[in-house]
C-alpha cells in the first residue's frame, strides 16, 4: 500500500484546507487529540473509520465552534440541556440530543441521536470555524489503544496513514469528554470524564450515571478501550505484593512508597494529575517494553470516577 506523506503543521489554515478537500486531520483539544473530518461528508467519515480500524456501530462525536450551530444539528433541546450548554460549553463535556436529518447515519451509527461538543481549546475552535463545517471526530488513536494526549502520540499511530496532523499543546485534561445523555427527563452520564456528576447535579439534582446499558448511544460504552500492550493490574495500597521480578513492571498512582519497587514509575500529586498523565504513561510503557503496569485504584467520585472507568476498561482486555 502506498504510504502517504503526513503533514505535521502548526498552521490552522492549512489544516482547515485539508478538511475542505474531504480529508481527515488530527487536531488538539483540551481532552485528547481528535481525528476529524467534515461531519456532512460520508466519504470523509469513511476515511476516519478506515484509518482507526473503528467498528461502524460506534458513533462519533461532532465538534462545533459556536453554540448557535447546535440548533442546526438537533431537533429539540430540553431546558436542562440548554442550561448545561449555557454554563459548561465550551468545555470537556458532550451532550446527546435528538438529531436533525442533516447529519448522516454514518456519524451517528444509525441512531436518531447525535453526540455534540464545543471544545474549550482555542486551536480546536478556530480550526472548526475555518473549516466551515462541524467536525466529526473520535480520538486520534488506533481503535482500542490509549488515547493520544500529544501530537507525537498521533504521529506514532498515524504517520503515513493520514494527510495532516495539526500540532498543538499537550492536552490539558488527558481524558475524553464526559458524555451526557440529554434525551430523557433528566440528564444521565454515559461516559464519565473531568466534567463530574457533582457539577451536573448543579443543573439537575436528579442527574445520575448509567451503570450499564445494552443500547449504545455514545463512544466509550461498548468496546474495550484505552489498552496498552502491557497487562494492566489495578491495586489498592494494601494489595501490592511483587514476588516475581522476572518481568519488567511499572507503577502509576498517588502513593510514593512504591517508587523503589518498579522499573518505571509515575507518582501523581492529585487525581487531576493522574488523569492527565494516564494515557501518555501507558504509551511510554509500551515504548519501553513494560510487561505489567500496576495502577493504583482511587475513590470513584469526582474525576476519580473517570479514572477508574478508563482503568477498568484498560484492564479488561480479552
Amino acid at each position: 500500500m502506498h504510504k502517504m506523506k503526513t503533514l505535521v503543521t502548526g498552521s490552522i489554515a492549512k489544516a482547515a484546507q485539508i478538511i475542505v478537500r474531504g480529508e481527515v486531520v488530527a487536531f488538539p483539544t483540551e481532552t485528547v487529540y481528535g481525528l476529524g473530518a467534515n461531519a456532512y461528508n460520508d466519504q470523509a467519515i469513511k476515511k476516519i473509520f478506515k484509518a482507526k480500524g473503528r467498528p461502524k456501530d460506534n458513533p462519533i462525536i461532532v465538534h462545533v465552534s459556536a453554540k448557535k450551530d447546535i440548533s442546526i444539528l438537533t431537533k429539540a433541546i430540553p431546558e436542562y440541556a440548554k442550561k448545561l450548554i449555557d454554563k459548561f460549553f465550551p468545555g470537556p463535556v458532550t451532550v446527546i440530543l435528538k438529531k436533525n436529518e442533516i447529519i448522516s447515519d454514518m456519524v451517528t451509527a444509525g441512531l436518531d441521536t447525535i453526540a455534540l461538543r464545543m471544545p474549550s481549546s482555542m486551536i480546536a475552535r478556530k480550526f472548526i470555524k475555518l473549516s466551515g463545517v462541524p467536525i466529526a471526530a473520535p480520538s486520534a488513536n488506533i481503535s482500542g489503544s490509549p488515547s493520544p494526549t500529544g501530537f507525537e502520540h498521533v504521529s506514532s499511530d498515524f504517520d503515513g496513514k493520514i494527510p495532516c496532523i495539526l500540532k498543538g499543546p499537550v492536552s490539558r485534561f488527558g481524558l475524553e469528554s464526559t458524555v451526557v445523555d440529554c434525551t430523557g427527563k433528566h440528564p444521565v452520564i454515559l461516559r464519565p470524564g473531568v466534567f463530574t456528576l457533582e457539577e451536573l447535579k448543579k443543573i439537575d439534582r436528579l442527574a445520575k450515571i448509567r451503570k450499564s446499558s445494552l443500547k449504545i448511544k455514545s463512544p466509550g460504552q461498548k468496546y474495550n478501550h484505552y489498552s496498552p500492550d502491557a497487562r494492566v493490574k489495578l491495586i489498592t495500597n494494601y494489595e501490592l505484593r511483587i514476588k516475581n521480578k522476572k518481568t519488567i513492571t511499572a507503577f502509576i498512582g498517588l502513593n510514593k512508597k512504591y517508587s523503589k519497587i518498579f522499573e518505571f514509575v509515575k507518582i501523581c500529586r492529585s487525581n487531576e494529575e493522574y488523569a492527565k498523565n494516564l494515557f501518555s504513561f501507558f504509551r511510554e510503557c509500551d515504548k519501553r517494553g513494560i510487561k505489567t503496569i500496576y495502577c493504583e485504584k482511587v475513590q470513584e467520585k469526582g474525576i476519580g470516577l473517570a479514572i477508574m472507568n478508563r482503568l477498568k476498561k484498560a484492564s479488561a482486555k480479552t
